[in-house]
């Protein structure tokens, strides 16, 4: 199953890709430059930095050709060649950002991604930094063929709705959902805490429904537990939240977040097994704010 693609991608983001290498295996634009948010007015869009993320086979060989085209893109670092600029890359969430950088009457600021990085982050949520952005609606420019990429990208939104199931209570709205999958990305992240805008998950969503639609309805149509009333025009969901229900839904999280799991569970020295813990917090009232904390 590809990843859906929310709308035609317009002109001016074709326009600013033609600026780079287009060795690419994905490309997409995120963020308020291309989607509304509730609180931001029509025109406000328009002046946003467009943001962008590219993911690449070889680092190395894309840095060395974007240096050949954009060199003003870089910092300083750009004397030290694609080598360092790409070992650099591997630190932290495995991206590299090239920042306020002007294009076509914009600014942009774009992220380098390695496939194969990208692809384990999608699968086991390393540091959720791209999967999280790939969990809301983007805009996708370009997408190979690579079918090991297409799964990952599948297995995400499959690890979201998971993630969410648990997180949330036996009943809830369609909104309720994307809401709480919107704000996966943003649990841990300190900048919901001190200074960003603590409502920034709900402004994301509300104006965004239909694309949260396109992106998860052939997911939650094949989930058993989730219902649409179709005369109703809306989805309705009954969670299985017995400990067997729990259960398998722990066992399918992402391999992080079940490690996580575990270390915040297992206290030191006693060294069980993942399942064995988490067959624990199956059986825990307050499993949902276990898998939040992890």
């Amino acid at each position: 199953m590809a990843l859906p693609v929310l709308s035609s991608s317009g002109v001016k983001f074709r326009r600013v890709l033609a600026h780079f290498p287009q060795e690419l295996s994905l490309a997409f634009a995120y963020g308020s430059g291309v989607f509304q948010q509730a609180g931001a007015s029509a025109g406000h869009g328009e002046n946003n930095m467009l943001d962008f993320v590219f993911a690449v086979d070889d680092s190395v060989t894309w840095h060395m050709m974007n240096l050949l085209k954009n060199r003003s893109h870089y910092s300083f670092l750009k004397v030290f060649g694609p080598k360092q600029i790409s070992s650099i890359q591997n630190y932290g969430a495995g991206i590299y950002y090239n920042t306020l950088v002007p294009c076509n009457g914009r600014m942009i600021k774009y992220g380098v991604i390695s496939t194969d990085t990208l692809i384990d982050d999608l699968l086991h949520w390393k540091t959720l930094y791209v999967a999280g952005r790939l969990q809301k609606p983007v805009k996708i420019l370009t997408q190979n063929e690579n079918s090991k990429l297409q799964a990952a990208l599948v297995s995400n939104l499959k690890s979201a709705v998971t993630a969410a199931f648990l997180m949330l209570p036996e009943s809830f709205s369609e909104e309720d959902l994307y809401m709480q999958i919107a704000g996966l990305s943003y649990s841990g992240d300190f900048r919901m805490i001190i200074g960003e805008d603590r409502s920034k998950v709900q402004n994301i969503v509300k104006p965004n429904v239909p694309h949260f639609q396109k992106l998860y309805s052939n997911i939650l149509q094949d989930c058993p537990q989730v219902v649409y009333k179709h005369h109703l025009g809306r989805l309705e969901a009954s969670i299985d939240k017995s400990p067997e229900g729990q259960f398998t839904q722990l066992m399918a999280l992402p391999r992080t977040v079940q490690q996580k799991i575990t270390s915040l569970v297992d206290p030191p020295g006693k060294n069980r097994d993942v399942e064995e813990i988490l067959l624990q917090v199956a059986h825990d009232p307050d499993c949902g704010f276990v898998v939040h904390q992890g």
